[in-house]
């Protein structure tokens, strides 16, 4: 499989509403017409990694122009629009909200101020307090909505996304989209290195079989103050680390993981060196058995000034990619849960209807990088609101006190539930059923 990684857009309005009123506009031609050159070598592209400021001040008009510019990538690069894969940068916040509300800025000041040794416990406290959980994703509510056709909105009981697509010979890519941005803008101002916090909640990558798992982050480790604890379970855990943030085209190649730092599609016209760039990954499993590998080619590109086009990053043979090979992890397989122990993990106020206990739960959220499942999930958000509610009411997939919930939360809850419940052919039945 042939992955796009990209990362730092910046859609910014009112520049990006007019194609020929934008600087950046001809920089994205020419990626894209790069881009259709090394698809034509390639092969089609099987996924894309966007790794964050997709926006520039999370202003709904830049995801609306955003949104139409992949869709146009997902075209020329032949990757189906239900394998779009997004996480929020710090220009995804929207910090006039944060500088307009005390309360936010209490509830990241709650945080940030506790000593590392008890800010998981304080992060935890806030997420799960019905009023600061939700002060806390306010600012996103933009990249929310821009988010949730590709099923990588977050909320606070999940702030973090998780989904499984296959490679080959039964083995599974599966991609962790973490969050990197609930300190992110504090007080409205600009984040520092070391500003911010991912926490142990984030790092819990699940090792399954046949399964390596690729992460990916805006902010890279060292704008974490978590950082250490973060890099050695990523490090344990993760084949693949994936950030973007700092505009510098980065690769590293460890025996057991591979590590990528995006360029910007589009940096500051002010950065110099300017070199707008991206990434592409090939993923090919190889061998049987214990010997059992992923071979893995990196196609890093950015653009020269004179002339202007986009170039090969060359190994110091000459090559124009990169090579390494990750060992599939020999895990063993734990035993599905029994309806005993199901029930044990179900927290007593659960009505009896939805006791799947927490694997399930996290196995369900998986299934959502299935190829069916979320072109499923991009017709059912291209419906109205109203439409939406109607589905999944008429379905029973609502819980007290959900409806008040933004939507992109209130029918991600409702969307996970049915996969949960192994019905989703039915939420596909009363979608087609709205789009006659």
């Amino acid at each position: 499989m042939l992955m796009l990684h990209i990362s730092d857009i910046h859609f910014k309005s009112p520049d990006c509403l007019d194609q020929w009123m934008d600087p950046e506009f001809p920089i994205r031609t020419r990626m894209m017409r790069d881009l259709t050159e090394q698809v034509r070598k390639l092969g089609n592209v099987g996924a894309i990694l966007i790794g964050g400021d997709i926006a520039f001040k999370a202003a709904t008009d830049e995801y609306q122009t955003a949104r139409g510019w992949i869709q146009q990538l997902s075209e020329i690069s032949g990757c189906p629009k239900e394998r779009i894969f997004v996480v929020p940068g710090n220009h995804d916040v929207d910090r006039g909200i944060i500088k307009g509300s005390v309360q936010i800025q209490n509830v990241q000041h709650a945080i940030a101020s506790t000593p590392l040794a008890g800010r998981e416990w304080k992060l935890k406290q806030q997420l799960r307090d019905e009023t600061t959980g939700q002060l806390l994703f306010q600012a996103h509510s933009a990249y929310n909505e821009f988010a949730a056709p590709f099923g990588c909105q977050i909320w606070p009981t999940k702030p973090f996304w998780h989904q499984d697509i296959p490679l080959d010979d039964g083995v599974s890519l599966r991609i962790y989209g973490l969050t990197s941005t609930l300190l992110s803008g504090r007080e409205g101002n600009d984040d520092k290195e070391r500003d911010l916090y991912l926490s142990p909640l984030q790092t819990v990558l699940d090792p399954a079989p046949n399964t390596l798992n690729l992460v990916l982050c805006h902010h890279p480790i060292d704008w974490l103050e978590d950082g250490e604890a973060v890099d050695d379970a990523l490090n344990a855990r993760a084949a693949f680390h994936v950030f973007g943030h700092k505009h510098k085209q980065r690769l590293q190649m460890d025996p057991s993981y591979v590590r990528f730092a995006a360029a910007a599609v589009n940096p500051s016209r002010n950065e110099q060196p300017y070199n707008p760039g991206y990434n592409l990954i090939r993923l090919q499993v190889d061998g049987a058995g214990a010997e059992r590998c992923v071979k893995v080619e990196v196609y890093q590109r950015r653009m020269q000034d004179n002339p202007e086009r986009f170039i090969a990053i060359q190994t110091n043979q000459g090559q124009d990619f990169f090579t390494s090979s990750i060992l599939v992890p020999v895990e063993v397989a734990i035993p599905a849960p029994t309806s005993e122990s199901i029930r044990a993990a179900t927290p007593a106020d659960e009505s009896h209807e939805y006791s799947t206990g927490t694997q399930a739960i996290q196995d369900a959220e998986a299934t959502m990088g299935e190829e069916d499942t979320r072109d499923l999930l991009y017709r059912f958000w291209n419906l109205s609101s109203s439409q939406r509610r109607d589905i999944v009411t008429s379905l029973d997939l609502l819980k007290d006190g959900e409806m008040k919930l933004p939507e992109p939360e209130r029918y991600g809850r409702a969307l996970i539930r049915a996969a949960q419940l192994n019905i989703m052919d039915k939420i596909a039945a009363e979608v087609a059923n709205l789009e006659r």
